[in-house]
């Protein structure tokens, strides 16, 4: 029988405690608690930050689990491979809530420094759950290509003056 990494056995306590919603004890098995959102480049430092911000989370999607698939420890971090799901009843980056499900994947890095855990950083499309509560589109859809006519006419004009004033050599 192989021994578990005791990193690994940390991040799954912390893993645990977050989806029981248990918030103090998730933060309180971190060495410094800290939590970098790749997405939109926050960073909540400190526990009470870190506590705030899985609250958020927690009053929009009341019944959120992350549900990991893979856990693979290298030498100074613990990657985690896995699934949020979740139902919007409550306000997400300040989108009130719509009751629709979300379910999208995250990658997480759990770094360490010794056996102390220092930060998770979190790793998901943004655009994604936003397109599961319906605020946004595939820009190659139709919808898409309209919102996108509608809601960035200079962006289209400058592209169509830059393809017009520099034509690409074939």
């Amino acid at each position: 029988m192989t021994a578990v990494d005791p990193r690994v056995a940390i991040v799954n306590e912390h893993m645990r405690l977050e989806n029981a919603y248990d918030f103090v004890g998730c933060t309180g098995v971190f060495g410094h608690a800290k939590y970098e959102i790749v997405a939109d480049g926050e960073l909540y430092d400190g526990a009470a930050r870190v506590q705030d911000f899985l609250g958020q989370n927690h009053g929009a999607f009341p019944d959120f689990v992350f549900a990991p698939t893979r856990v693979a420890p290298t030498t100074d971090a613990v990657l985690v491979e896995g699934r949020f799901e979740g139902t919007h009843l409550g306000n997400w980056r300040g989108l009130p809530a719509t009751g629709r499900r979300v379910d999208f994947a995250m990658c997480l890095i759990f770094e360490f420094e010794g056996e102390s855990m220092v930060n998770e950083k979190v790793y998901f499309d943004l655009n994604t759950p936003l397109r599961q509560l319906g605020v946004a589109d595939d820009p190659n859809s139709i919808r898409g290509k309209v919102d996108l006519v509608l809601t960035h006419p200079l962006v289209l004009i400058k592209a169509l003056l830059r393809k017009l004033t520099h034509p690409s050599k074939k």
